[in-house]
């Protein structure tokens, strides 16, 4: 069990300022900053100094830390509440040979399917319509945004909101009859997923489509659900039961992104994310980028007290990356008892939150400059712009990204109070040559395995949630019993919505 005591020899470390410790570690960027999979990690404006990172690896080491990594690669039960392995990184060819002859299986089902829609098996398709939620939303929604820009291929839209406007904005814009369902639910029982695709197959029927279960796909780890609700067998592209929803984006659930990037460039996805992946099992701990950035976020949260994380992208096709990550860390991490049930004595996850620069600038940066909160600050910016309009676009989104680095941690004296920077606040600088599918690939394994070091750091199972059924069970008790025994808060809630 990780205890605030093992945390102790951190805490009595001195608390030296940032530009103290520039001042003291002439070689600071030597070994604060890394370079992976093509992508630069730019550590040096944290406060962690070689004393604390020593500290760290004594906890990493008293963690187990190398045991819990050999069992994820080995698909091994790393989530014991479920009795399940987690085994994403089989998805992209790395872990248990048989898990990844498995996923190398349903990839080719999944491309053999892709093959037969781009040969008009399913008639003129021009549109994708993905229904899902959470993880079967948020990673293939940040694919096709990313990198299916300037794709010239099929619309693909991802909607999960079981909101009807989410949908109704799509119906404007699609064709019911060049229109693909794609419906994403590992066990095809999602209530919102669910209830979106039969909205979309009345739309479909509504407006002349004879057969519209013949352009349904089903993205699942329950075959037999699907087949039940209506699905065909042969346009069932599953997924195995031991990758988790948040991870899914690796599996059949990138069926979106794929159709709407390319086959290749999917690949290249997976083999973006396979380079961070043999990073990650491979190098020692010392040299682990995902095992030092979780040293800064534990130190931040379980030293300094700082309860948020933010991210910043500042690239517009990464603009949904906070969204993204707010699940993968708080879904995983959000947790208040270890793996062993006992409860935690030190901060479990983050809040993780953030935006797009330069946009945040003009909003959430005075907090982050002259707040009372300190917090640590991600930032992530490619070398390569995304568009072809003048440099100078690119050159002043660059400039303000680092420059905002920098003010962060020197800060500004005035005799004015109200126009002072404290500074001293820290920020990490993820730096990619491009925005494309490789180096997105290993970006988003980054952040999977820096989530899981943190749970390790922190002794908790990062790979369940039960922590989203309880609402889920009120809401279904709301629409079947009505009142029921609801606080007079609720019931009164109730009342005035529904009569």
């Amino acid at each position: 069990m990780v205890t605030k005591s093992a945390y102790a020899p951190i805490f009595d470390l001195p608390k030296h300022k940032l530009t103290a410790l520039f001042e003291a570690e002439p070689d600071r960027l030597g070994y604060l900053t890394f370079d992976a999979a093509g992508i630069h990690f730019d550590l040096s404006k944290t406060h962690l100094d070689r004393p604390m990172i020593a500290a760290f690896l004594a906890l990493a080491g008293a963690c187990d830390f190398d045991g819990h990594r050999k069992a994820l690669f080995a698909g091994d039960i790393v989530n014991p509440t479920e009795g399940r392995p987690a085994e994403h990184p089989a998805e992209r060819g790395v872990g248990k040979p048989e898990s990844v002859e498995r996923a190398k299986g349903y990839q080719a089902r999944m491309r053999a399917l892709i093959d037969a829609i781009e040969g008009s098996a399913l008639g003129p398709i021009r549109h994708v319509l993905q229904v899902g939620i959470g993880g079967s939303a948020l990673g293939p929604n940040l694919l096709v945004d990313a990198l299916g820009r300037d794709a010239d291929r099929y619309d693909v839209a991802v909607v999960s909101n079981v909101d009807g406007a989410a949908l109704d904005e799509v119906f404007k814009k699609f064709d019911p009859t060049a229109t693909l369902l794609a419906v994403a639910s590992k066990t095809f029982t999602t209530t919102e997923t669910m209830m979106n695709a039969e909205s979309v197959v009345a739309w479909m029927q509504e407006n002349g489509v004879e057969d519209p279960y013949g352009r349904v796909i089903a993205l699942t780890a329950a075959p037999d659900k699907a087949m039940e609700w209506g699905v065909d067998e042969t346009r069932i592209l599953p997924f195995a039961e031991s990758v988790g929803g948040r991870y899914s984006l690796w599996s059949s659930i990138g069926f979106g992104a794929a159709i709407g990037i390319g086959w290749d460039a999917y690949e290249e996805l997976l083999e973006g994310a396979a380079e961070m992946d043999r990073h990650f099992m491979l190098t020692a701990p010392e040299q682990n980028i995902p095992l030092i950035a979780a040293f800064a976020d534990r130190y931040y949260a379980v030293v300094r007290g700082s309860e948020t994380r933010a991210v910043f992208a500042y690239d517009e096709r990464l603009r949904l990356l906070p969204s993204y990550l707010q699940q993968l860390e708080m879904e995983s991490n959000g947790k208040r008892v270890t793996i062993a049930g006992e409860a935690l004595d030190i901060p479990s996850s983050p809040i993780t939150w953030g935006g797009v620069g330069t946009d945040a600038q003009h909003a959430v940066f005075q907090l982050l400059h002259q707040g009372t909160h300190v917090l640590p600050v991600e930032f992530i910016a490619s070398i390569e712009p995304g568009h072809g309009l003048d440099d100078g676009h690119h050159h002043a989104l660059l400039a303000s990204c680092f420059a905002q680095g920098a003010a962060l941690m020197a800060g500004k004296g005035n005799e004015d109070p109200a126009r002072a920077y404290p500074g001293d606040r820290p920020s990490t600088t993820l730096l990619v040559e491009q925005v494309d599918p490789r180096t997105l690939g290993a970006l988003i394994a980054f952040y999977e395995h820096r989530t899981f070091c943190n749970a390790v750091l922190t002794g908790i199972n990062p790979f369940d949630q039960f922590g989203v059924e309880l609402g889920k069970q009120m809401a279904k008790a709301i629409s079947t019993e009505g009142t029921g025994n609801f606080d007079a808060s609720t019931q009164d809630l109730i009342a005035r919505a529904f009569g």
